[in-house]
């Protein structure tokens, strides 16, 4: 897992196979009036918060595959701003950019989504290795942990990403939520976000009784893993041809490696659980990722959540 993976496409580290052009649309794209975005760093809970979304605006029926949901609610860092910028769009735009490309805007609301970076470190390690070639050999937990703490990995430094996001937590347009708490009271959170979208959602989750229930299952970790059971390089390289403006330059970098050459990932969904990290974390990782979180964390209380 070295940084042949990786490219760096308007100032950010992203995968090798993400179209150039489609990334480079979506750091430019301007929110319309009243978009609603997702924003997490990678394996903090995107694709459950995107369906989450998706079922409350569809009142627990969300799209039935990927294409449609991506049409809805478009991962913009790999379809680009095109399909966001569709007018017949209804869901809100999925990224992982990090803060300082993003820009946010006060015409916006943010929902943003913080793991813990243990678990974060563990989910990255086993969902990255379905994009490395067997030649490469396995790849061990204690030598991917010093790429995760040392930024290394697509997106950058996990701090990096989410105390920009957590110092502005208290602002109106800003939704913080943590990826534990979602697991802890997945229907609390659930109201919550979506009183956030707006009033009348939270109004109609509270006085229906059947809908919440309809919308707790369709967003539950057994119905997502009937849709994200694909591939995720093949995925990539399938939503990146959304946009009619992609370029194919420098395709040659994104020539995807068969399914059965590569080592085994966990796709979108693996476990979906909390405190995973303790059955790969040794004294020596623990003390190692203690001090890089002090030396990024500093004075902020972003650990106490």
């Amino acid at each position: 897992m070295d940084n042949n993976c990786y490219k760096k496409v308007a100032g950010v580290q992203i995968p090798k196979i993400f179209n150039d052009e489609n990334f480079r649309s979506a750091v430019k794209y301007v929110p319309r009036d009243g978009d609603l975005y997702i924003v997490t760093y990678p394996k903090c809970g995107t694709s459950w918060m995107q369906y989450i979304v998706c079922s409350i605006l569809t009142r627990g029926d969300p799209p039935s595959n990927v294409v449609d949901l991506n049409a809805m609610a478009p991962f913009i860092d790999v379809c680009g701003a095109e399909i966001a910028e569709n007018h017949e769009r209804t869901g809100p735009v999925v990224t992982h950019i990090p803060f300082t490309m993003l820009r946010p805007s006060e015409r916006a609301k943010y929902i943003y989504v913080a793991r813990n970076p243990y678990d974060c470190a563990v989910s990255c390690y086993h969902f990255m290795k379905g994009f490395i070639p067997k030649t490469t050999g396995d790849v061990l937990f204690e030598s991917f942990l010093p790429k995760f703490t040392g930024g290394m990995l697509a997106y950058g430094d996990y701090f990096d990403h989410v105390l920009p996001w957590y110092n502005l937590r208290e602002e109106a347009n800003v939704l913080f939520l943590t990826y534990e708490k979602l697991k802890a009271d997945t229907a609390g959170q659930i109201f919550r976000i979506a009183d956030f979208i707006g009033s009348e959602h939270g109004a109609m989750l509270r006085d229906n009784e059947a809908m919440l229930s309809k919308v707790l299952d369709s967003c539950s970790i057994e119905s997502m893993k009937k849709i994200h059971n694909d591939d995720p390089v093949e995925r990539v390289m399938k939503l990146s041809s959304f946009s009619s403006s992609a370029s194919t330059s420098g395709d040659e970098d994104r020539k995807v490696t068969p399914l059965e050459s590569r080592l085994e990932g966990s796709g979108f969904i693996r476990k979906a659980i909390v405190g995973d990290w303790k059955n790969y974390f040794t004294g020596e990782l623990v003390g190692h990722t203690k001090s890089w979180i002090e030396k990024k964390c500093k004075t902020s209380a972003i650990m106490q959540l």
